[in-house]
């Protein structure tokens, strides 16, 4: 199911783009969206994890890098991590979604190269990574876009280029079927995805 979620993913990616053209800022070296943490599902975490596993085969030192990026952040969210630190799984509470909103929104993401502004994991970066940048469907049905892209399009123009509106469904049945496969629930963070791997 992961590979075809992938699939699916990056196909409505690779729509909305060219749709999108040049109201797109996305590029090798902008990286807002690589700053502050989110949650992400355990298939996502299981492909990062696996990530980091095949470049450390393939490029020892930029893997080191990762994994030393990942102890540092590891380093600065665990007395704060809105959840269990012991497993990497988020809190479900009122109070632990009350604390994430005001937690680690400076954080860069571990797999970020700082100094070229690209991810060393892009290959199996999460769903919300791959699909960040075309104008999307908030939970509320407002239509939303990185704050550097699409400046000066109209209402329309933005819609014209939205992603795949079913894409939140398709990986919220996705993950399902991935938690019950796995009996593994709730939400993680990056750097808990790679820690130890």
């Amino acid at each position: 199911m992961t590979f075809d979620l992938i699939q699916i993913v990056d196909a409505a990616l690779a729509d909305a783009t060219q749709r999108g053209g040049h109201w797109l800022a996305c590029r090798p070296g902008c990286s807002q969206c690589c700053v502050g943490v989110f949650p992400i599902g355990w298939q996502d975490a299981d492909r990062l994890r696996d990530g980091l596993i095949a470049l450390g085969e393939s490029d020892p030192e930029r893997a080191a890098r990762v994994r030393a990026r990942t102890t540092e952040a590891l380093t600065r969210l665990d007395p704060w991590f809105p959840g269990d630190v012991a497993t990497g799984v988020l809190g479900e509470s009122y109070e632990a979604a009350i604390l994430f909103e005001e937690f680690a929104n400076n954080e860069p993401c571990p797999a970020l190269d700082l100094d070229h502004g690209t991810c060393d994991l892009y290959e199996t970066r999460p769903v919300l990574c791959r699909t960040f940048g075309p104008p999307m469907r908030t939970e509320e049905g407002n239509l939303a876009t990185c704050e550097l892209c699409f400046i000066g399009a109209d209402t329309e123009e933005i819609a014209r280029c939205e992603l795949d509106p079913k894409i939140p469904a398709i990986e919220a049945e996705a993950n399902a079927t991935y938690e019950a496969a796995t009996e593994r629930r709730g939400e993680t963070l990056i750097a808990y995805a790679l820690r130890g791997a």
